[in-house]
């Protein structure tokens, strides 16, 4: 089946705020193909298919960040003059039974597509993660054990012509 968006496009939106993936309202109204105040109204008329860890909204203070993170002042550049709607993985796949649209239907399967996808990257990273720490415990060990006979030979007394050596004075002894 082809895609009806680029998945770059799609993973571009998907931002992570409270430790949580997220899409803003704009976004996925923009997505959808419909106004951001439809999509809301939607939710609003559904408000009990949405609990607090399927849909939240911005806070003051994340609000201001967010608006930090351009050097634009432009409203739809930001496009936030009120505090959005942050639908989680869950909210989003919550969207399907509100908004019933082909397209709205199709576009949903490709981001919880893309869900899937960031969720399998990230555990990935994580294995990666993991076998890396093994490796530095195992070797470390290993190298410290290399670093430190290389250390001991550097610290014996060099021999050579160049290089002061102990010797005995030359000369005659006085064996008084």
């Amino acid at each position: 089946m082809k895609a009806l968006l680029p998945v770059e496009l799609i993973e571009n939106k998907i931002y992570v705020l409270r430790e949580t993936k997220v899409m803003m309202d704009r976004d996925l109204a923009k997505l959808y193909g419909v106004e951001t105040k439809r999509l809301k109204q939607a939710v609003k008329r559904n408000l009990s298919r949405f609990p607090a860890d399927f849909i939240f909204e911005m806070t003051a203070i994340e609000l201001k960040n967010w608006r930090s993170q351009f050097v634009t002042s432009k409203a739809d550049k930001q496009g936030l003059r009120y505090k959005p709607l942050m639908f989680t993985e869950q909210g989003v796949a919550m969207l399907s039974s509100v908004l019933t649209s082909k397209r709205a239907i199709a576009i949903n399967i490709q981001i919880m597509r893309t869900f899937v996808s960031i969720r399998n990257m990230s555990q990935d990273d994580q294995h990666l993660r993991l076998r890396v720490e093994f490796m530095e415990k195992t070797y470390d060990e290993q190298f410290r054990i290399v670093f430190d006979a290389l250390q001991r030979r550097n610290n014996k007394k060099k021999k050579g012509i160049f290089v002061e050596e102990e010797r005995e004075p030359i000369g005659f002894k006085d064996n008084s």
